[in-house]
C-alpha cells in the first residue's frame, strides 16, 4: 500500500507542476534568453517531433503504451520497487498526453539555440528522462536478483 501510495502522489505532484508551468505558456509567458527561450512551442509529434505524420492517431497509440505499461507495472508487482521513478515517468507521460487531446499538441517551452538548435522541451519530458535514467541504473547496477 505504501508503494501505490508513494506512486500515486509523485505521479499527480508530477502532473500538476507540469500543466501549472505548461499553462504559464499558454497564457502567453515569453521570455528570450542568451541560450535558451522561454517560449510556447506545440510538438504535434514525439521526442524531436517525430511521428507528427500520424496526426491525430499519436495521443491513441501513447494512450495505449501508457495503459500497457501500468498494466505490466502493477501485474508484475514492479511497483513495489519502483514506486518513485514510475510515478514521475506516468505523471510526464499522461501531461504530455493531457497536452495531446486539450492543445492538439504537447506543449513545450524550453528552446536551447546556444551553438546548435536543441529539441524544445518541458517538465514533463524531463522527468521522464530522469525517471528512465533512474530505472535504468537501479535495474543494471542495483539489482537483488542472483545474475546466470
Amino acid at each position: 500500500m505504501r508503494a501505490f501510495s508513494v506512486f500515486f502522489l509523485v505521479a499527480i505532484g508530477t502532473f500538476v507542476i507540469d500543466q501549472n508551468i505548461k499553462m504559464l505558456f499558454v497564457d502567453g509567458y515569453y521570455r528570450a534568453g542568451e541560450c535558451i527561450d522561454l517560449e510556447l512551442h506545440y510538438n504535434k509529434g514525439v521526442a524531436f517531433s517525430m511521428f507528427s505524420f500520424v496526426g491525430s492517431y499519436l495521443k491513441w497509440i501513447q494512450t495505449l503504451l501508457i495503459v500497457v505499461i501500468l498494466y505490466v507495472v502493477f501485474k508484475e508487482g514492479y511497483i513495489k520497487r519502483y514506486a518513485f521513478p514510475i510515478g514521475l515517468l506516468m505523471g510526464g507521460a499522461v501531461g504530455n498526453l493531457y497536452d495531446r487531446f486539450i492543445h492538439g499538441g504537447v506543449v513545450d517551452y524550453v528552446a536551447w539555440h546556444c551553438g546548435f538548435n536543441f529539441a524544445v522541451f518541458n517538465y514533463a519530458d524531463v522527468a521522464i528522462d530522469v525517471a528512465v535514467v533512474w530505472l535504468l541504473v537501479s535495474v543494471y547496477f542495483f539489482s537483488n536478483e542472483s545474475k546466470q
